[in-house]
C-alpha cells in the first residue's frame, strides 16, 4: 500500500470508502467473490483509482477483513473481565477469539491462515494506525496481541502471564501455544472448506474444551 501521513484526511477518507465497499461486498456475495472491478463499481470509482491506494486485491480484502476484526477486539476486554485468575483469563482470551472466528470463519481464515502475498504485520499496523477506533479502548497489555496478525505471536503474548506467575516455564508455554494454535487452524480450515457440519456454537464448545484440557495438562506436567 502507498505510504501517506495518517493526518492526510482526503486519502484516509478514500481508503475508508474502498474498505467499506469491500466489506459490503463480502457481506453480500462472500469474500471469494470480491474483485477490484466490483469494489470500484460499488464505491463509484474506476479500478485505476483503487491502485492509487492498494497494491492488489488481496491487500484490499485483508484490510476489509480487519474491519470485521474490530468487533472481536472491542469485545475482548469485557469478555475476560470476569476471569478470576491468569489461567481462566488465558482460556477466555482464546474462547473469545474462537467465538468470533467461528461465527465468521472465512474472514478469520483470510487474516490468520490464508496466504495474502504481502506482509500482514505491516498491513495490520497501517490499518490500526489509520483507524485506531476499530480497536476500541482495550487495556494496554492487550494492545500488542490485538494488533499482531501472527497467531503464534498472539498466543505467546497471551500466555506470558502464566509464565510470570510460574504456572508454566517458557518452554512448556511455547509447546502449549503450538498445540492450541494448531487445533485452531485445523478447526477453522475444516469450517472454511465445509469438511465438518458443526455450527459455530458447536465448534466453539469443542475447541474451548480442548483448550482447557491442554492448559490443565500443561500446568499439571509443569508441577510434577
Amino acid at each position: 500500500m502507498i505510504d501517506f501521513d495518517s493526518k492526510d484526511i482526503k486519502k484516509k477518507r478514500m481508503l475508508k470508502i474502498f474498505i467499506e465497499a469491500t466489506r459490503d461486498l463480502i457481506e453480500k456475495d462472500g469474500i471469494e467473490q470480491v474483485t477490484i472491478r466490483g469494489v470500484a463499481k460499488k464505491a463509484g470509482y474506476n479500478s485505476a483509482t483503487i491502485y492509487n491506494y492498494f497494491d492488489n486485491c488481496r491487500q484490499l480484502i485483508f484490510f476489509a477483513s480487519l474491519d470485521f476484526l474490530g468487533e472481536y477486539s472491542q469485545a475482548m476486554p469485557e469478555y475476560i473481565a470476569k476471569a478470576e485468575d491468569e489461567i481462566e483469563r488465558f482460556i477466555k482470551m482464546w474462547e473469545c477469539f474462537c467465538k468470533y472466528s467461528f461465527e465468521n470463519p472465512k474472514i478469520y481464515y483470510a487474516i490468520f491462515t490464508d496466504n495474502i502475498g504481502d506482509n500482514p504485520e505491516i498491513l495490520m499496523e497501517k490499518y490500526f494506525n489509520l483507524f485506531p477506533e476499530k480497536l476500541g479502548t482495550p487495556p494496554a497489555d492487550l494492545m500488542p496481541m490485538l494488533s499482531d496478525p501472527d497467531l503464534s505471536h498472539r498466543a505467546a503474548i497471551a500466555s506470558q502471564p502464566l509464565i510470570n506467575k510460574n504456572y508454566l516455564s517458557q518452554k512448556t508455554a511455547r509447546e502449549m501455544d503450538k498445540m492450541i494454535t494448531y487445533i485452531y487452524h485445523g478447526m477453522l480450515t475444516l469450517m472454511v472448506n465445509q469438511r465438518i457440519e458443526y455450527s459455530s456454537t458447536q465448534a466453539l464448545e469443542i475447541i474451548t474444551a480442548q483448550i482447557k484440557s491442554i492448559v490443565e495438562n500443561a500446568i499439571y506436567c509443569q508441577q510434577k
